[in-house]
């Protein structure tokens, strides 16, 4: 998966050093990405990281003190590409889409995002950086709902993070908590189920008086 709700692949930054300083970040990243898939986070040590990359030790525990610090900048680099959700023409079309990107991310094997989401709760940094892509990727998702509010699919006071909670937690629940199979019927079965229910008001906003 390219760019998606768990996203952990860096795009062009615009944030980003440039020179030898992007080279190394860009290195040492690649390799975090690799050892965390290869050994967990349990494997995922400072030395192998730096061994990986070719980098000096120092230049690693320098720039990124420990491990959280590792793994909290391999998930800011996700914040930083310019993915946006695709645009299908349908609400339950975008919906599936994008439930697509997140199966396929989270029965790769290794599946970086799966292995981010498990250090995030043995780490406080990786924690908040954690948090911080997933609202930054809720963000950029509400798109499809104010697609489909343009089209007509929905009222214009549909709450958008809850319809996105609610297409994309089973597979979540499926995949990631009950480790059960993929289901190549899943994405559009949720975004089906999402959809017939946002057009039955099941996410409208609370009336304000």
């Amino acid at each position: 998966m390219t760019g998606s709700m768990t996203d952990v692949k860096a795009g062009p930054p615009d944030r980003r050093p440039g020179g030898r300083t992007a080279r190394v970040r860009a290195q040492v990243l690649e390799a975090v990405r690799a050892e965390l898939g290869e050994h967990g986070y349990e494997g995922l040590t400072m030395e192998g990281v730096a061994a990986r990359a070719g980098v000096h030790r120092t230049t690693v525990y320098r720039r990124w003190e420990d491990v959280g610090g590792l793994l909290a900048d391999v998930l800011d680099a996700a914040g930083e590409d310019d993915w946006e959700p695709a645009d299908t023409g349908s609400l339950r079309g975008d919906l599936t889409a994008l439930n697509d990107e997140i199966q396929e991310s989270l029965v790769v094997r290794p599946s970086i995002p799966q292995a981010l989401m498990a250090a995030s709760f043995r780490s406080a940094r990786a924690a908040d950086a954690q948090q911080r892509l997933w609202e930054d990727r809720y963000a950029r998702c509400e798109i499809i709902v104010g697609r489909a509010v343009e089209r007509g699919e929905l009222p214009s006071h549909t709450d958008a993070r809850r319809l996105l909670i609610a297409s994309t937690a089973p597979l979540y629940h499926q995949l990631v908590l009950l480790r059960t199979d993929p289901d190549p019927q899943m994405p559009a079965q949720a975004a089906t189920t999402t959809t017939l229910a946002a057009a039955a008001g099941a996410f409208d906003r609370p009336a304000t008086v």
